[in-house]
């Protein structure tokens, strides 16, 4: 392996930790380099016709996923996802000093019913040493991240559409992803707590993937999402990467930082959604406030129909999706899946969405006064116009 990224500039760091120099030489003895790319396949994926269609094109089985360590009744999932196993992944890395080094993956795909897939690379690492496992971590990133312009996770989505064909209800092509990164360490060549990693290892590199040394507020913000549950374990997340220590390789926590990330693009697709539908909603308003005529009401009557099946059909899937995963009992799992939500602001835009629909059963309701009174209207008229024609037939008749 080449020099790791930003080693030379560790004698210029103050704001280091005074043991660090101690621990230059520690080695990853065991563990994993995870990249995760969502996308929105479709409104719903049946589940069990998609497991029987994999099966019929690959031979291979479906498997449902459910939590290692975790009693089912403290976390579970409303309807547990299918894990598709892929061919594996042979990687040719564009490396920081020019050079290029190929690499194996292991690949899979995760299927939820609310539309959402995972593709999975996991590159094995074993005896390297920290500098270098985070210079790995950012060569993956440089050459398959949201910036590298890499067409290999399309190119798994196309080929994973076919097999699938048949399970996807209502498929959607989107350019809508989300993206995350962990790096899974199951042990170290010594022992270690959670504490004296986060202490004495410069996790900074690793987790924000720069070269320069950041400010001391800026390492405590990268720095302020980290749980243990056991003296040896450590989770700190950021924005859009991770770090997971356990040495029993348990792997909940990477499945709720998923989770988290599903329903942040799930809700995500229906807040575009919705912003491209109410411009046009605005439009039809006025363009049918502005027309007249018998058939108004009726027009009226169709639009504010076809605002309520939206309206409720989003509101039915934001439900779905905030119920994705139930979590009771587990309070470590808690904490780290609402920091997680919160980190990527999934209530944020859920508020959005919310707001949005707000606007859209208050318009209906407005739609549906309006058809009301027209259809009253209507019906005045032609009780006048009855009268007035049985008036005219009778003075007629005299």
């Amino acid at each position: 392996m080449t020099a790791s990224i930003g080693s030379e500039l560790r004698p210029s760091l103050p704001h280091l930790p005074a043991a660090l120099d101690e621990m230059e030489d520690i080695t990853v003895a065991s563990g994993d380099i995870i990249v995760y790319r969502l996308f929105e396949l479709a409104d719903r994926i049946d589940l069990d016709l998609a497991e029987k269609h994999w099966q019929t094109h690959t031979g291979s089985l479906g498997a449902r996923r459910t939590f290692q360590a975790t009693p089912p009744k403290a976390i579970a999932y409303n309807v547990p996802p299918v894990v598709l196993t892929l061919d594996p992944v042979s990687l040719t890395l564009n490396k920081s000093d020019q050079t290029t080094q190929t690499v194996q993956a292991q690949a899979t795909a995760r299927l939820y019913d609310i539309g959402i897939v995972t593709l999975t690379l996991r590159f094995a690492v074993t005896h390297l040493s920290w500098q270098d496992y985070a210079a790995l971590l950012n060569d993956i990133n440089r050459s398959i991240g949201p910036t590298s312009g890499s067409m290999l996770w399309r190119d798994m989505l196309r080929a994973l559409r076919g097999p699938l064909d048949g399970a996807l209800h209502n498929p959607i092509d989107t350019t809508l992803e989300e993206d995350y990164i962990i790096a899974f360490v199951r042990a170290f060549d010594r022992p270690l707590t959670g504490k004296q990693i986060l202490e004495t290892i410069d996790l900074v590199p690793l987790l924000s993937g720069e070269t320069l040394p950041l400010s001391e507020r800026a390492r405590q913000d990268l720095l302020r999402n980290n749980f243990s549950y056991y003296i040896d374990d450590l989770a700190v997340l950021t924005w859009d990467r991770g770090l997971v220590v356990d040495p029993r390789g348990d792997s909940d926590v990477l499945d709720v930082v998923e989770v988290a990330n599903a329903q942040l693009l799930e809700i995500s697709y229906f807040n575009k959604l919705l912003n491209d539908e109410l411009p046009r909603m605005y439009t039809l308003v006025q363009t049918t406030h502005r027309s007249s005529g018998l058939w108004s009401s009726r027009r009226l009557s169709g639009l504010a129909r076809n605002l309520y099946t939206l309206y409720a059909e989003v509101t039915e899937v934001k439900e779905h999706v905030d119920n994705v995963l139930t979590v009771t009992e587990d309070v470590y799992l808690a904490r780290i899946y609402g920091a997680a939500v919160a980190l990527f602001q999934v209530n944020v835009v859920s508020h959005a969405v919310e707001e949005k629909l707000s606007i859209i059963r208050e318009t209906y309701m407005a739609l549906y006064d309006d058809a009301s009174g027209g259809r009253a209207e209507a019906m005045e008229i032609a009780v006048v116009a009855l009268i007035t024609m049985e008036i005219i037939l009778t003075l007629i008749h005299w």
